[in-house]
């Protein structure tokens, strides 16, 4: 096991909701590495994204969003703490890696709706979704990039009502993109009702949210938090 893929918290500390932590190489901060981003060593020395952390093999951790990161690849950064971390390593870094990874956590997230859809946690229609959110069966509401105010403020009282949050997630892609990843027509807002998926879902979404801005992206335990209508909480290996 590498350096920087070491356990940074005791493994008894796994079961306080933040789970184990590793360390950003380019800021050596420590965070849960679900909110964080593997970067694989493949066998031939280029760097490639891990969003899932399943690859085999070495690898590294970042937890810096999208501009940062371009800036360290650019200025060289990047590769200096890759070489730190993965000695003696000839590495093939290519320019476009943040490019690869935001598309790599906006398949993720699209894929996991996708996944919910076919497993019938996932509710679409303004009408069913209000109905389901005041009787507290929604457990996460999420509404697409140009989804009209009203509707999503009407939604958002109906979540308030059934004990949920103040307002729903706004998705970072418009209708056009959720109703191809679902698979249905005019997808405008999106409920879950079941906690577990909830969780799956927000995860997903903040993750990538947070890759693209840092500062608006949620964090995992807020992500945790906002997947949920009763304050239970919910990465990779």
């Amino acid at each position: 096991m590498e350096p920087n893929d070491r356990l940074t918290t005791p493994p008894s500390d796994a079961d306080d909701g933040t789970g184990p932590e590793r360390t950003c190489i380019l800021t050596r901060a420590c965070r849960p590495k679900d909110e964080l981003i593997r970067l694989a060593l493949g066998p031939d020395g280029q760097i490639a994204p891990d969003v899932r952390a399943r690859a085999p093999g070495r690898g590294a951790w970042i937890g810096v969003g999208r501009m940062a990161l371009d800036e360290a690849l650019a200025k060289g950064k990047l590769k200096g703490a890759l070489a730190r971390a993965f000695k003696g390593v000839p590495l093939i870094i290519t320019d476009d890696l943040g490019e690869r990874i935001e598309s790599a956590l906006r398949a993720q997230a699209l894929d996991r709706l996708g996944l919910e859809a076919k497993g019938g946690t996932l509710l679409t229609g303004a009408e069913r979704i209000e109905q389901a959110a005041r009787s507290g069966k929604v457990h996460l509401l999420i509404h697409a990039a140009d989804a009209g105010e009203d509707g999503n403020r009407a939604l958002d009282q109906a979540w308030r009502v059934g004990g949920g949050p103040p307002r729903g997630l706004l998705f970072p892609e418009p209708r056009t993109i959720l109703s191809m990843a679902l698979g249905r027509e005019n997808v405008v807002h999106i409920a879950l009702t079941d906690a577990a998926a909830a969780r799956r879902v927000a995860h997903a979404i903040a993750r990538w949210q947070a890759f693209i801005d840092p500062d608006a992206g949620l964090s995992g335990a807020d992500a945790a938090r906002l997947g949920s209508n009763d304050d239970t909480d919910e990465g990779n290996s």
